[in-house]
């Protein structure tokens, strides 16, 4: 079974649960239950051959809800009879007949697990929902029958211990071992007994997990903070606010104003409103989420997942389920997390509080100013008394930056701009193809020799259906053994303007936008034989580094001049508020690390002891308390970016593995240095990077692939730097 199909199941199992249900449509018809489907309707369905479009881009037109559940089943089907047939083989396992047949089955069911694994992150609605929780289960126990089939394993085993003699290049031989070391993580060298009970929490975990992912998003959509008054709205500009109303209009709650919750604890719009009651309102109302005791609480489900991954790593044989997690990760060990994370957290916190201090004299000075009593500076406050001290310290704030950040020209004028300079990339807008939705956009992308390289789905726009954040995902992955380019796409949440009004981001919206095209940019570079390796299918821990790269060329000059253009007189930003913009770098950095390894150390401290160990629901918001203060990240001011309730990373495919970000920004740090001692925005270096390493995707080992582009293991002293973390 390749790579990306197991992903594609992993991704069932577990990250499509990340969103919930809406009565939003997709473009294509749906909302058709299995009941409503004609009994010949299968001979119509889009999934039961390839798509004839370009690349086998899906057939969004043609595609409905009641396609995915005959889909799944046939597709399964075909591949228990696949699997069977190289288990069952009376040849000797050869490379051929073994391993490249795997990477060549469940074509049936990759494609549909596609579709309706970006569908329920993208666009879900209540149908998808009820069959996302109804086959979650269904694919654990498929999955769980390819890799706990003994005659499959004895076959791929005996390939295995003698992988060195079978005359197969680097790539083969690596492919060889990664399947072996995918079926004994499985636990393919289990008793009978211990692969019935590991087949039993597989199952209740996928389950669980789908759950999980559906109530936080009913969570966050009903915990939408409902303002009466635009009084209370000072500080927003008119088109937020207009936003706001239309938002609540929707929700037929005319008159009045609707703020959404984005999944993190901080909201953006504290940043700007000058009302400090709804300020607080709005953290109380994020910070409450799946603790409320209502129908989305999530607290038993934190506790059930919990106890059962600590279970199955004991199963396999390790301590804790962070041990087995990070045995494949590039640091392959929880004490080698543990260390990197302990040399950041003082001296962050320690900025934190020096920064803490400066908004505390800005709040005194303010009130004293007014004749008021002051008031203690708390979490609500931080954003919106920051941006004040960085305007003075600064003399520039974000209301000055939007409207030179017009999305269109931050995508094309910025994003495509810098990929075109570094790779040589051309990008065409493609009207002609399906979408799922009306504010998807479709790019072909060609190499500078004019080939064509792939196609990318740009999803922009926040929406009830729509799972939080920012991510890539894949459709069709490149392999040469498939003979398949790249079809990804690129998901953001900026907030969808009023009718006639245009998008303008804030400057995190940019710096995600940018950070996802270098995921975008890794799975559309891939140029791998086989489908295991493809794109971005390499450790978790190394995932984030080629993205986190990406982020510098927003703000490199000659990009930055490119697209920070008023979207009214299409003046570029003034020199002077951008070099401003690019002095103010490191300001809150304090509060940004914080916030991060507050997040980052709690998922260690959910994942790095036994089940034995781990609380119950009730007493999980007093695991998390108390896990705070041990690791002295307890500071009240700066919450983490994502409490245990709405953790969503952890209870998908980040689970141990949110200190990736920050492990690979130490190697992203690195390699900036490395491209400003070489001369930057060159195609020299973009084809360096491209050739050495994003086009190798998972076929060699990950910090070697770092090792050949830098020449040398990563150093932490740039991210220290970039941080601010080197001294207070």
């Amino acid at each position: 079974m390749n790579r990306p199909l197991a992903c594609a199941l992993a991704l069932a199992l577990s990250a499509t649960a990340l969103v919930g249900c809406d009565k939003d449509k997709n473009t294509a018809p749906t909302a058709n239950d299995k009941a409503a489907m004609p009994a010949d309707a299968a001979q119509d369905n889009p999934f039961f051959v390839e798509s004839p479009l370009p690349l086998k881009f899906p057939q969004f037109d043609k595609i409905k809800d009641s396609h995915f559940a005959p889909a799944f089943d046939r597709g399964m089907a075909e591949q228990v009879k696949e699997i069977q047939a190289i288990a069952d083989s009376a040849e000797p396992a050869t490379f051929d007949n073994t391993i490249l047949a795997m990477e060549r089955s469940g074509l049936l069911l990759g494609r549909a697990i596609y579709v309706f694994g970006n569908l329920t992150s993208a666009n879900t609605n209540d149908t998808l929902d009820k069959i996302d929780e109804e086959y979650s289960p269904k694919f654990a126990a498929h999955r769980d029958g390819i890799y706990l089939n003994p005659k499959l394993f004895e076959r791929i085993k005996s390939l295995y211990e003698k992988r060195d003699t079978l005359g197969l290049d680097e790539q083969g031989v690596r492919l060889v071992e990664r399947y072996y070391t995918d079926f004994v993580r499985a636990g393919a060298n289990l008793t009978e007994e211990q692969k019935t009970r590991v087949k039993e929490i597989n199952s209740e975990m996928a389950t669980l997990s789908t759950k999980f992912g559906q109530n936080v998003l009913d969570e966050v959509n009903d915990s939408a903070v409902i303002v009466d008054s635009k009084d209370e709205l000072k500080g927003l500009t008119d088109e937020q606010i207009e936003g706001l109303a239309a938002a609540a209009k929707d929700k037929k709650q005319d008159g009045k104003y609707l703020i959404a919750l984005l999944n993190t604890t901080i909201q953006p719009l504290t940043a700007q409103l000058e009302n400090r009651a709804l300020r607080e309102r709005i953290y109380k109302a994020s910070m409450s989420r799946g603790s409320r005791g209502n129908q989305w609480d999530t607290t038993d489900i934190v506790a059930r997942v919990t106890k059962l991954r600590a279970e199955r790593a004991k199963i396999m044989g390790y301590p804790n389920y962070a041990a087995f997690g990070l045995a494949e990760e590039t640091a392959k060990n929880p004490e080698a997390v543990n260390k990197m994370l302990a040399q950041l957290a003082p001296a962050a916190v320690a900025n934190a509080k020096v920064e803490a201090a400066e908004l505390q004299a800005m709040i005194d000075s303010e009130q004293k100013a007014k004749g008021e009593p002051t008031f203690p500076l708390q979490a609500w406050d931080w954003a919106y008394y920051s941006e004040k001290v960085r305007q003075a310290k600064y003399d520039f704030d974000e209301a000055q930056l939007k409207p030179y950040l017009e999305m269109n020209n931050v995508l094309e004028k910025g994003m495509f701009f810098a990929a075109e300079k570094l790779y040589g990339l051309k990008f065409k807008r493609r009207s002609d193809l399906p979408t799922y939705h009306p504010d998807v956009s479709v790019y072909e992308i060609f190499n500078e020799d004019g080939s064509q390289l792939a196609l990318v789905l740009v999803d922009p726009y926040a929406r009830p259906s729509k799972r939080g954040g920012a991510w890539m995902s894949s459709y069709v992955d490149q392999s040469e053994l498939m003979g398949t380019k790249p079809v990804v796409a690129l998901h953001l949440n900026v907030t969808k303007p009023a009718d006639g009004k245009p998008a303008l981001m804030t400057w995190d919206d940019v710096n995600t936008t940018f950070h996802e095209f270098g995921h975008v940019l890794h799975g559309m570079f891939s140029n791998v034989k086989y489908p295991y390796f493809s794109g971005t299918n390499v450790p978790r821990d190394f995932v984030e580094y080629p993205s986190q790269v990406n982020e510098m060329w927003s703000t490199w000059p000659e990009v930055l001049a490119n697209y920070a253009k008023h979207y009214q007189t299409g003046e570029p930003m003034p020199k002077a508020l951008l070099d401003k913009v690019l002095s103010a770098e490191k300001f809150n950095q304090g509060f940004a690390t914080t916030e991060y390894l507050g997040a980052a150390m709690l998922d260690q401290r959910w994942h790095q002891v036994g089940a034995e160990q781990l609380p119950d629901a009730k007493g999980v918001m007093a695991y998390e308390a108390k896990a705070l203060k041990d690791i002295g990240l307890d500071y009240a001011p700066v919450p983490p970016r994502y409490r245990t309730p709405y953790f969503s990373h952890i209870l998908g495919g980040y689970a141990a593995g949110y200190y990736a970000y920050i492990w690979s920004e130490v190697m992203d740090a690195d390699s900036v240095e490395w491209f400003k001692e070489n001369g930057g925005l060159t195609r020299k270096n973009g084809d360096w990077f491209r050739d050495k390493l994003l086009s190798r995707g998972g076929s060699k080992d990950a910090l070697q692939l770092f090792r050949d582009f830098r020449g040398r293991d990563p150093q932490i002293a740039p991210l220290l730097e970039r941080r601010g973390l080197t001294a207070k």
